[in-house]
């Protein structure tokens, strides 16, 4: 028999089995779980949304307003003799320095690097005023189709920017007609069939409605071949799959915190820049004082040009949100302690224990988008149902097993091997199995 074909365990018993052999099983206790009506935790599949909240989050936030409260702009430097301060608290001044090496592990990138700063978007804007510099040739944006809408929204707004037009400027590569993934031999002949008029290769890591992990290393060169910029979207990669961004050879990416890296609503995302871009305080860039040489930051009046910093802070604007970014060092410190080889060791095994499942189980009543193959995916699947997703996503809620929607027929489930495990998967099907039934 095929591997495929051989008997699966489907009973309880080997799921919590299972359960109970997870080296891991511990780090559950660091996050905290809403709760049912009865008192226990619910099952929790929709990391690829927001992630749950650390359990140090509050300590590490209640340390920085007791310091705001103790020592006000004092809180900025570290604290002379005698002065009392929260023995959680980091000064300020080089708060998100903390951040940099945890990121620079989870990027695959040398910490000059990556930064932590601003949202997403906000960031993929600033990156995009360096990396998207177009002319009467090289005009083009090429992305993947679907890709997030916010995305969408800044890619169209930066060609209005430049005085393009989405029409002749933008190229989008979806799937062949009647499939739901993108082949990569499609996304590089489009790279290769733009050539010399391409400027930007925009692409997800991961795709966010189908979960599928596209080889990044492959897109980087196919754009680099033709002369083009690579920039990506970490915010369905960042903590959930590995990445090598630096030996990628990128040319920058952008992310979010409040998904895989557990930072909570709004949480500050962050960014990488390759080093030979890094280190070159000449290219153009939307500039504020935070990404100024902090030997002169406070100099103010006196420094009118701006220094860029030669490193990716050098794209900072304003000072970080400490009460926002406090979060996410709680989480970050997680990962160091857990390792992403172990957290990817578990999630590819639990994964596909719920594919498995969902396919012997409800096979007959869903379509799973995601792509089988191991490095095709994370830990999200999509699950294409034939009627009433949104129901269901809202049934399954009030059962105590939380994924979520996306129109029209989708719902997304994300075993974030942190906070899921193999009887949380089991608890999923069963209450699906019960609804489709």
């Amino acid at each position: 028999m095929k591997p495929a074909e051989l008997p699966f365990p489907t009973d309880e018993a080997y799921a919590r089995k299972q359960d109970a052999l997870d080296a891991l099983r511990g780090l559950r206790t660091e996050f905290v779980y809403p709760v049912r009506n009865n008192g226990d935790p619910v099952a929790y599949f929709c990391g690829n949304s927001l992630g749950l909240m650390p359990r140090r989050a509050a300590a590490y936030v209640e340390a920085e307003l007791g310091a705001w409260g103790q020592s006000a702009v004092a809180g900025h430097h570290p604290a002379e003799e005698g002065q009392p301060k929260p023995p959680e608290h980091l000064p300020w001044y080089r708060y998100h320095e903390c951040l940099r090496a945890p990121l620079a592990r989870l990027a695959g990138a040398q910490e000059h690097e990556v930064v932590a700063m601003n949202s997403l978007t906000v960031n993929l804007h600033l990156l995009m005023a360096t990396f998207f510099r177009p002319d009467a040739e090289r005009h083009k944006i090429l992305i993947e189709d679907p890709i997030f809408p916010s995305d969408l929204y800044a890619v169209k707004t930066q060609l209005h920017h430049h005085g393009l037009n989405a029409e002749t400027s933008l190229v989008r590569v979806g799937p062949r007609p009647g499939k739901v993934l993108i082949d990569e031999d499609d996304l590089e002949a489009a790279i290769d069939r733009e050539g010399n008029q391409l400027s930007l290769v925009l692409l997800g890591g991961v795709n966010f409605l189908t979960g599928q992990r596209f080889d990044l290393r492959r897109i980087a060169r196919a754009a680099h071949r033709v002369g083009a910029r690579a920039g990506f979207d970490l915010a369905h990669s960042m903590g959930n799959v590995p990445l090598s961004m630096h030996d990628w050879d990128a040319d920058f990416a952008v992310w979010c915190s409040y998904k895989y890296l557990n930072a909570g609503p709004g949480a500050p995302g962050g960014a990488f820049v390759h080093e030979r871009h890094a280190k070159n305080t000449s290219l153009p860039r939307l500039a504020g004082w935070w990404g100024n040489d902090p030997g002169t930051r406070f100099r103010m009046q006196l420094e009118p040009e701006f220094q860029p910093v030669p490193s990716a802070d050098g794209w900072q604007l304003s000072n970080p949100p400490i009460l926002s970014m406090a979060p996410l060092r709680a989480s970050l410190e997680v990962f160091d302690r857990a390792g992403m080889e172990a957290l990817r060791g578990k999630q590819l095994a639990v994964t596909e224990y719920l594919r498995r499942l969902l396919v012997a189980e409800l096979g007959d009543k869903l379509e799973i988008m995601t792509p089988a193959e191991p490095e095709a995916h994370g830990a999200q699947l999509s699950l294409r149902l034939k009627e009433g997703a949104s129901r269901l996503e809202r049934e399954m809620a009030k059962r105590g097993v939380v994924g979520d929607f996306r129109e029209p027929d989708v719902i997304r489930v994300a075993a974030v091997p942190f906070t899921t495990g193999y009887h949380d998967s089991w608890r999923l099907v069963r209450v699906l199995g019960t609804l489709l039934r």
